[in-house]
């Protein structure tokens, strides 16, 4: 395996305002699709000793574990029956429609008749924002600590395998990392920053069990090495969320208080870095700062993918009717007038024959088969200004190629692992341009991608 690149020595930079520094002497594991990712992290949740700290966003009635485990309460419960400490960190709002567990009264009671050990405390955004981070950490600062980072919600749809028939809206694709070494002591650092500030800590029905208060002494040193990748954890943290930046092993001290939002900015730095290629997939295309820059990487001659829901969000078809959004709108369209651009969903064949779109739920970026981030935050401005969020960045030749020709093959139907960046992206215009005229005419398609037209998105 070649070594990774150090940032200072890349063509992509790393971030200079966040918390965490980038570092070497990591391993990391792209997981795609909640099947994979689930039962991964179900194993690592088994091989745990000492701790499995997670912080959930959206969590959802009917989910249940792969390979029969149960529910996420039974993964916790029989964590915290074999001794371990098992703490979770789940988001609360009032915002109605969100589904995800608020500690209500029949919460905590459900808790109490399962008799549940582990530890919960429950944490609000600002405002009506979310609480959006997905991570979780087994064994924080011992020698096997392992942590996964990721956008994937705890809901059916997401366990359903990309590619295989359905129903529309029952099939999700999203991915998680696996990390290991010096960075996940980021992730452990993220975790106890917001365990002890969370804000319902000290408020009824705030934590579980009531009255457990105790604060968590933030990681003193670092976690081995554990390969060569070169990773930075990014986030973002609104300003006035939490107040204790203690500086993290071989960091500094970080004015949290003052927001972060490194992740945007790792977004912007490489995107201006990109030489060949920028693939993209992400839940939502939202953000005029991404639009303005990707329109400057398409004239610049870069190739550009960007594989997105089909069929958007409401709110995204809902801005098309502000006549304050059409700039941002013209921008989007504009895009489509580069033949190194593509817009695609992704959809499968239902048993009968007919088509289901996928719902892209990925929050990724990969630049240059060198560099890519993976984790819970979405190309939107609220995202990048607002929730909290965390990504793993990292730079690492055979990791992030590994990737893309996985994530190609899925939604290709072909091998593209011998081919250099800008021929596979040729290939992915071309497939996705096919497809969209094979599904017009009711046709097969080769693989799950189709293009959509940028000056249509959710009109």
């Amino acid at each position: 395996m070649s070594a990774a690149p150090h940032p200072a020595q890349s063509h992509i930079p790393s971030t200079v305002t966040g918390s965490y520094p980038a570092r070497d002497g990591n391993s990391v594991c792209p997981l795609v699709d909640g099947e994979a990712a689930f039962t991964r992290i179900c194993e690592a949740v088994e091989a745990a000793q000492h701790s499995v700290w997670l912080t959930i966003a959206y969590l959802y009635p009917d989910f249940v574990m792969p390979g029969g485990r149960g529910s996420l309460f039974d993964v916790l419960d029989r964590a915290a029956a074999r001794g371990v400490d098992v703490r979770v960190i789940f988001w609360r709002t009032d915002t109605p429609g969100e589904i995800h567990f608020h500690g209500t009264d029949d919460d905590h009671a459900m808790l109490a008749a399962r008799g549940s050990k582990f530890h919960a405390r429950w944490d609000r955004a600002q405002k009506h924002y979310c609480q959006h981070q997905k991570s979780w950490l087994m064994d924080a600062g011992h020698t096997n600590e392992i942590a996964f980072v990721g956008g994937i919600n705890l809901d059916a749809p997401s366990l359903s395998p990309c590619g295989h028939g359905g129903r529309d809206g029952e099939h999700t694709h999203d991915v998680y990392v696996e990390l290991r070494g010096p960075s996940a002591t980021d992730v452990h650092h993220n975790f106890v920053q917001r365990w002890n500030e969370a804000s319902e800590r000290r408020l009824s029905h705030g934590d579980y069990p009531a009255g457990h208060t105790d604060a968590l002494p933030f990681p003193d040193t670092l976690s081995a090495k554990a390969g060569q990748t070169r990773v930075q954890i990014q986030r973002t943290i609104r300003l006035g969320q939490y107040t204790n930046g203690a500086a993290p092993p071989g960091g500094t001290q970080c004015n949290i208080a003052d927001g972060e939002r490194s992740v945007i900015e790792q977004y912007l730095a490489a995107i201006d870095a990109a030489r060949d290629g920028i693939y993209i997939e992400d839940q939502y295309i939202a953000s005029p700062d991404i639009v303005a820059r990707l329109l400057a990487a398409l004239e610049r001659g870069v190739d550009v993918i960007f594989v997105a829901p089909a069929t958007p969000e409401p709110k995204v078809r809902n801005a098309r009717a502000d006549p304050k959004a059409k700039p941002f709108f013209d921008t989007l369209g504009s895009l489509g007038k580069y033949p190194n651009f593509t817009l695609a969903g992704i959809a499968a064949p239902q048993s009968g024959g007919t088509l289901c779109d996928i719902y892209v739920h990925a929050k990724i970026m990969l630049v240059d088969d060198h560099w890519a981030t993976i984790g819970s935050c979405n190309i939107a401005s609220q995202s990048f200004f607002c929730d909290t969020e965390m990504n793993v960045s990292f730079w690492d030749n055979d990791a992030v190629r590994r990737l893309r020709a996985e994530l190609f093959a899925e939604h290709m139907g072909t091998d593209t692992a011998h081919l250099q960046l800008r021929a596979a992206m040729k290939n992915f215009h071309a497939i996705a341009r096919a497809n969209a005229d094979a599904r017009k005419r009711g046709n097969r398609m080769q693989g799950l991608a189709y293009a959509l037209d940028p000056a249509q998105y959710g009109a």
